[in-house]
């Protein structure tokens, strides 16, 4: 009876081994896209369905791309989902459709996209443009937003450094003379030196990041790219309803920032405290794209923050809830 006893055990050992190994890692990375709003939306997917929501917004000269050692960290223990803004990456207006780039559309799409994703509460990560449309989201459905990440995303006018004073002269004085002036910005070389500015060892940016981005920016057409810069103005007249959202429902926020930033300084960091409190502050010494060289550092940061941040609900081992805990309790 011994050696029959061994030997069932033996078999079941086996096959709970083959099974997991048979079966897909959460942390496994789909690549989807979905129609929003005459928009081909395409975004990157891992993690249990039923896990806390995470939404990651990438920004200018990137897209989900930038998030690709990210995501799979996060996953085990997160629903992660990365969309490309419009205009960037691999998401694209729909053929015979017209699409105005803003960032109030660019707001709206992702929305919808949130909304078609069952996403009825989520964290955001972001970063750079992805700042501002999801500041946009959090002042629509504030009782959406679990926790707050922001990587070099900007929400205070002192963050902005005077790199921005092209952009602030056409802001205030549209004409094709101070828009054609912008164009600069959207060259393979401007692009690179976003990536590089400020990082001690620029041999850790892997050079598809910019090339990849710049490659977009020619597919897509530069003057989408032209017509955002313009409208990041609108951004600043809107930060007075973002303050009151974080002085009202004081979100649990971790700013984790590239010291270096040639456009977002370390005052526009510091300056989320003055509205909620309780935020943390994290100094990086690296340039914009902080994830490219740092991104143990911000993925080690992001999981202590969200485990001990946001809600995830206990479940059996049939799946079914059993009751609401936090995840750093678990």
């Amino acid at each position: 009876m011994t050696s029959i006893h061994a030997l069932l055990a033996a078999t079941t050992l086996a096959t709970a081994t083959f099974a997991a190994s048979a079966a897909p890692p959460t942390e496994q990375v789909h690549h989807r896209s979905v129609n929003i709003q005459d928009v081909d939306v395409f975004y990157r997917e891992a993690g249990p369905e039923t896990a806390p929501k995470v939404l990651l917004l990438h920004g200018f000269g990137a897209s989900s791309y930038m998030f690709r050692e990210l995501i799979p960290q996060l996953a085990e223990k997160y629903h992660v989902i990365a969309p490309d803004l419009p205009g960037f990456g691999q998401t694209n207006v729909l053929p015979g459709k017209s699409f105005t780039y803003s960032f109030d559309n660019l707001a709206s799409v992702i929305d919808a996209f949130t909304v078609a994703k069952g996403m009825d509460r989520y964290a955001m990560y972001v970063f750079d443009y992805g700042a501002p449309v999801g500041w946009r989201l959090a002042v629509k459905n504030p009782q959406k937003i679990t926790a707050i990440v922001s990587q070099n995303g900007n929400a205070y006018e002192e963050g902005l450094s005077e790199g921005w004073a092209d952009m602030r002269k056409a802001w205030a004085n549209p004409t094709p003379a101070n828009r054609e002036a912008l164009r600069r910005f959207n060259t393979y070389e401007m692009i690179k030196w976003q990536y590089t500015e400020g990082v001690k060892d620029t041999s850790l940016v892997a050079p598809e990041t910019y090339q990849l981005a710049h490659a977009a920016v020619e597919r897509i057409g530069v003057e989408a790219q032209m017509d955002l810069l313009l409208d990041y103005g609108q951004n600043i007249k809107q930060y007075g309803a973002l303050h009151d959202f974080f002085r009202r429902y004081q979100p649990p926020t971790l700013a984790i920032w590239g010291a270096n930033d040639p456009f977002f300084i370390p005052a526009g960091a510091n300056a989320y405290k003055r509205d909620n409190p309780k935020a943390e502050v994290q100094f990086l010494d690296t340039g914009h794209f902080a994830i490219e060289t740092h991104g143990k550092e911000i993925a080690d940061a992001m999981v202590e923050f969200l485990d001990r941040s946001v809600q995830r609900p206990m479940t059996s081992l049939d799946g079914k809830n059993l009751a609401q805990c936090n995840v750093g309790d678990q």
